[in-house]
């Protein structure tokens, strides 16, 4: 049962506020590590942990306002010049500041948090008090007991599970009450992330409303997402407005209606009933438009979090790193935010680790010792273009290939092939890595792609430019929205499929003479490059009744092709309606066209996996058809 019953809406309202504000904490921690005398900065932080102790009193996190109140004391002599900024005090307010977003998670589940380490809090008191801090150990390190403790299955810390699961279920009456033996097995501190054990357990993420229950129907591990949004009431004003504006348009076509129906059919009713279906259609754009708008959301909310993973991570690292951001008040489609969190923290992670060098290497080479990590957002059109840019080493086309060919993730023949961009591209092969052995940062091989595939299922895609010596820069290009995504219609017989428009680069008409066998697989010349051809039947795993007429020249990161189709329909805006329930690999949504026919919207991707082998498909009922004819002719 949760500890704050019936206080479930105040509870949430902390932790949107708390959150927010600890995570501009966290910037202007970063900040002051580098301006150690900035009072603003000093005074503005104190003023964060002086918020979240008073929301915590409201809630008698007593723990919570223990911890807070003596970091806000530690600020309070700092702001008044009694003390001075040093690097051991900054490890340790930024360890209390980690503390206090743990103490948010047992919130988040409806529980009071436990008391601080004992260590962090003896460290802050010796701090407000001028003497010498003593180094306090990560949190994470205490929650593993070091490499490799976090598998330990004898871990002293180790609850007997099958003593807690006797605890949760239901117990006949008159027996021992076993929650209160199995209250005595549970560690003090948490085992591992509080996030990691409740997704696993029942697929709900930290950031859940407090009390609520996983809704039925959810896939095991599946990740809820976080619903609420912050809205400007001027955009829900204008929304009003044109609903308003709608509803009086509607009222004088109910009249035109009745008195075309009385027999008023002349000249001048026919001209105002077609004025008010313009106005109408009008109207309903504008209010698609400002819809849309209220589900915008400045991206600095989600780059807020990244200054402070740089700074650790270069800190570990024994690397002098700055994270710039540029194009904080860009806005994107709030569904798209959470999903590009993990993305973006691959990259920057890959940019400190991989991309920048040491301070030795750097000043060998010329360069400031200390490095520069750019993230920055911008729209350009309709899409919105994300940069994380780096000054390192940049990165070697050559040695990606030898490496790739190393792992047998490519062929000889592929890699004498590959230009530059692709040799990039190598990078978000599954296990591919340059690194040289396995760290807690990287090595792996499992990031970039995990990147790559993140950002396809936004409808993005993912570039990559580097200079050897002088940087990498990757550029994502992502949709203004994923509620509205342009497509192509392409028909098989009768039977329309609707495409990305994103990938689709020309279209052109398949003609026999055209057509050539390269390997048994059916190929076309398109300025100079040999495609294949793809036929759309043989990866939906139709009948194939006559040879496609019409091509289409696809691009996807690591591939183009012609996706071979009957005909097609034309361009459309396609407002997409998701299938949760019940989702067929390879079918990303659906759409209804203006006829009210329901259209499939295709996942490319996930259709060319499905059909096997991206090089050997186009062996299909294609070549089958195709080939005897040009033999004949």
């Amino acid at each position: 049962m949760s500890d704050f019953a019936g206080m479930e809406d105040l509870l949430q309202d902390f932790l949107v506020e708390a959150g927010d504000l600890l995570s501009g904490v966290d910037n202007k921690l970063v900040d002051l590590e580098r301006f150690p005398d900035d009072r603003n900065l000093l005074n503005d932080i104190f003023r964060g942990f002086h918020t979240i102790k008073g929301g915590a009193g409201f809630l008698n996190a007593t723990e919570l306002v223990t911890l807070c109140h003596l970091t806000e004391n530690l600020f309070d002599k700092l702001r008044n010049g009694e003390l001075a900024v040093s690097s051991e005090m900054m490890d340790v307010i930024l360890e209390a500041t980690g503390a206090v977003r743990e103490m948010f998670n047992h919130l988040e589940h409806g529980g009071q948090p436990p008391a601080a380490d004992p260590a962090l809090i003896a460290a802050l008191k010796l701090a407000i008090a001028g003497e010498a801090v003593p180094a306090v150990e990560p949190a994470s390190t205490r929650k593993s007991g070091g490499e490799g403790g976090g598998e330990n299955p004898g871990s002293a810390h180790e609850p007997d599970w099958k003593l807690l699961y006797n605890a949760v279920a239901v117990v006949p009456k008159g027996a021992a009450d076993p929650a209160a033996e199995a209250a005595k097995l549970i560690p003090a501190q948490p085992l591992e992330d509080p996030e990691e054990v409740i997704t696993r357990a029942v697929g709900r993420r930290a950031s859940d409303r407090p009390g609520a229950s996983a809704p039925a129907g959810r896939r095991e591990g599946e990740r809820q997402r976080d619903n609420s949004i912050r809205v400007d009431t001027s955009r829900l004003d204008q929304v009003l407005n044109l609903s308003g504006e709608i509803g009086l348009t509607k009222n004088r076509l109910n009249a035109l209606r009745s008195d075309i129906l009385s027999g008023r059919n002349d000249t001048e009713t026919l001209h105002a009933l077609d004025l008010a279906v313009s106005q109408l259609d009008l109207l309903v754009s504008d209010l698609q438009n400002a819809v849309m708008k209220t589900r915008m959301q400045p991206i600095g909310r989600l780059f807020q979090k990244y200054p402070r993973i740089a700074r650790d991570l270069a800190r570990n690292l024994g690397k002098d790193v700055e994270l710039v951001l540029a194009g904080e008040e860009t806005e994107i489609d709030k569904t798209m935010i959470e999903d590009l969190s993990d993305p973006i923290i691959h990259l920057i992670r890959n940019a400190v680790d991989h991309g920048v060098e040491d301070g030795v290497e750097r000043r060998a080479n010329g360069k400031p010792e200390k490095s520069e990590v750019r993230l920055e957002a911008r729209q350009e059109g309709d899409h919105i273009v994300i940069l994380i840019a780096d000054d390192g080493r940049g990165m070697n086309a050559e040695k990606l290939r030898a490496k790739a060919l190393q792992k047998g993730l490519i062929t000889d023949e592929e890699a004498n092939t590959m230009d530059e961009r692709q040799s990039f591209n190598l990078i978000f092969l599954p296990g591919f890595s340059l690194a040289a052995k396995v760290s807690d940062v990287s090595g792996r091989g499992v990031g970039m792609d995990v990147v790559r595939t993140n950002i396809q299922k936004l409808n993005g895609s993912i570039d990559i430019r580097s200079t050897q010596g002088k940087g990498t820069t990757f550029i994502i290009s992502l949709p203004l929205t994923l509620a509205i995504l342009p497509v192509l219609l392409v028909r098989l017989g009768e039977q329309p499929f609707a495409v990305p428009l994103s990938m689709v680069r020309e279209i052109l008409p398949i003609e026999l003479d055209q057509v050539q066998e390269v390997g048994g697989r059916a190929t076309m010349v398109v300025r100079g490059e040999v495609l294949p051809i793809l036929p759309l039947a043989g990866l939906l795993g139709w009948e194939q009744e006559r040879p496609p007429e019409y091509g289409v020249l696809m691009q996807t990161a690591e591939l183009s092709f012609i996706l071979a189709i009957d005909s097609f329909a034309g361009r459309e805006d396609a407002v997409i309606k998701s299938l949760d329930d019940f989702r067929p690999k390879g079918v990303a949504g659906v759409t209804t066209l203006s006829n009210g026919q329901i259209v499939l919207i295709l996942d490319m991707k996930e259709v060319l996996g499905a059909a096997g082998d991206q090089r050997g498909v186009a062996r299909s009922a294609l070549v089958k058809k195709l080939l005897p004819q040009l033999a004949a002719a």
